[in-house]
């Protein structure tokens, strides 16, 4: 049971995070979506493995996890100068409330350290966590 709630908990925050990848042109919306596109792709390769879409193999998860964290520790810096092109899903609560903002991405920054890529049973153990700090920041900050 616990592997299907946590499956489902990454897959609302994959789609979340897969769905902003409309076309920016302000360049720092543009690096904001790559950011979040980066950190979705490898989303998609640990929960395809989680999920059983993808066989487990641990180089592949290891390397997807080095690229989330490297990913979330990025976030605060990527969304230091406010935009407002309409592609942007990044609502302007995110500048008005940036120390709050980037404790969330500490959050996701501690989740995908923690994830043990080890095993499946370990990646699937603690890979709702993962998905869960993206789905907690993106309802708070994300536009619908």
């Amino acid at each position: 049971m616990r592997l299907i709630t946590n499956t489902a908990v990454f897959a609302l925050a994959l789609v979340a995070t897969v769905a902003i990848a409309a076309d920016a042109t302000d360049p720092h919306a543009k690096a904001r979506q790559e950011l979040m596109d980066t950190i979705g792709m490898n989303m998609k390769v640990l929960g395809d493995m989680a999920g059983g879409k993808a066989g487990f193999d641990a180089a592949a998860a290891a390397k997807a996890k080095t690229a989330i964290v490297a990913a979330s520790v990025e976030i605060p810096v990527k969304f230091e100068t406010e935009s407002t092109d309409p592609a942007s899903k990044a609502t302007p609560k995110i500048w008005a409330e940036f120390d709050e903002f980037k404790e969330y991405a500490g959050k996701l920054n501690a989740a995908a350290t923690a994830l043990d890529v080890a095993s499946i049973e370990a990646l699937q153990a603690g890979i709702g966590n993962v998905g869960g700090a993206c789905k907690e920041c993106h309802t708070e900050y994300k536009a619908k």
